[in-house]
């Protein structure tokens, strides 16, 4: 079926995960602040809660779009005469980009916001943080890369190697790991990094709207969004939102009406504060 993905991508994903979940409980950044169980229990929830949502609404992954747009000559790229690498290569570039740009929009937009602030609440940062994602924000992410990869006629195995490495990254760039600073300061060369991403879930809402970047940390320098440390340091620096602070906030039903309440007795960071130009 077009809507399956090679076994390629969930075996990846399982390996991934164990392996980061490994290194940070050897090499831990910081103290962690909250039970890892209890949040563990949350984030996989939402996790769960966003893949069958999908399945359901979308029957259509991202790598089978790509197949069906191959199989019937349409997108950019099917029509062009480009070399199979430069087309694999250019898919991964441009999606990569088209992420960082969404990205920033749930952060612009206050409605998109909404959705994508529970990925922020998480008062500590683990491998487990870069699955926690609104079942909402997980399906118009889907229908925004269905759309880009169809349009652009984005070759399947472009598109695998994307998925492979947006989620591999996204569990790298979020755990606690810690590595030396020199090889840190040697892969944000190519890739966002644990220190480079964790900025951007500070506290501070300067901060927060910094560092969007998942995978290449390119775009983050090209538009004047790279903040290198966070002002407080890492190991000092508080984590998430000035709201839903609450050790209740975990649970998986609590981060799933997230989006749907209002907190009088805080300010949020979009709309109740003056909204950040891009």
């Amino acid at each position: 079926m077009l809507s399956e993905d090679p076994l390629l991508r969930p075996i990846a994903f399982g390996f991934l995960l164990i392996l980061f979940a490994f290194c940070e409980a050897a090499y831990p950044r910081r103290d962690r602040t909250q039970l890892r169980l209890r949040r563990w229990i949350g984030n996989f929830g939402v996790l769960a809660a966003g893949s069958v949502l999908a399945r359901i609404l979308l029957p259509v992954a991202p790598f089978g779009a790509a197949l069906w747009a191959q199989e019937n000559s349409i997108g950019l790229f099917n029509t062009l005469s480009l070399p199979a690498t430069a087309a694999v290569a250019l898919t991964v570039l441009l999606l990569d980009f088209l992420i960082y740009g969404q990205h920033r929009l749930f952060h612009y937009v206050p409605v998109l916001w909404r959705l994508h602030r529970m990925h922020h609440t998480d008062m500590d940062l683990d491998v487990t943080s870069g699955l926690r994602f609104h079942p909402l924000e997980i399906l118009l992410s889907l229908a925004v890369k269905i759309v880009a990869v169809v349009a652009l006629g984005a070759p399947p195995l472009g598109v695998l190697i994307f998925e492979v490495l947006l989620n591999g990254t996204a569990m790298f760039n979020h755990s606690n790991l810690a590595l030396p600073l020199k090889l840190d300061r040697l892969l944000r060369l190519l890739l966002v990094t644990p220190d480079m991403h964790r900025v951007h879930h500070s506290i501070r809402p300067h901060e927060t709207d910094s560092n969007f970047g998942f995978n290449l940390p390119w775009w983050d320098h090209l538009f004047g969004t790279y903040l290198a440390t966070p002002e407080d340091g890492h190991a000092a620096m508080t984590l998430g939102l000035p709201i839903f602070r609450d050790a209740r906030s975990v649970g998986v039903i609590n981060l799933l009406i997230q989006p749907f309440i209002n907190d009088p007795d805080a300010q949020t960071k979009k709309g109740d504060e003056e909204t950040p130009s891009p």
